[in-house]
């Protein structure tokens, strides 16, 4: 069955921004904690709450939520939600962009962690 995309592929990215930034900005209220960790656990909440969605519409046939999106809050920050859904899910796991995508957002990520968090 050929995957459909919503129309208003908008409603899935502004409904993630307004997760991850609410996700982000409660960790950040909640406690002493860096604020790269916070956004990192913000957006990989976000991420794997899209995958998990994504798979859902997948089975029913529905809306889906649109890669570019996925790709973008990787990108962003939430790559560890991306692999936990991936596997978690078994969603996207026979599409080699979303392992690239993935692995470069973890790898960016490792490095912004170094410097935000690591370094002294």
């Amino acid at each position: 069955m050929a995957k459909r995309t919503d129309p208003r592929n908008r409603g899935y990215a502004i409904g993630a921004v307004i997760l991850g930034i609410g996700l982000f900005v409660a960790l950040m209220l909640w406690g002493k904690i860096n604020w790269y960790i916070a956004w990192l656990a913000g957006w990989s909440v976000t991420l794997f709450v899209l995958y998990g969605i994504d798979k859902t519409q997948s089975k029913l046939g529905g809306w889906r939520v649109p890669e570019i999106v996925l790709h973008g809050l990787a990108l962003l920050g939430g790559f560890i939600g991306g692999w936990l859904g991936m596997f978690i899910f078994h969603h996207k796991t026979q599409h080699p962009m979303f392992k690239v995508v993935l692995a470069l957002a973890t790898a960016i990520g490792a490095v912004l962690f170094y410097y935000f968090v690591l370094r002294p």
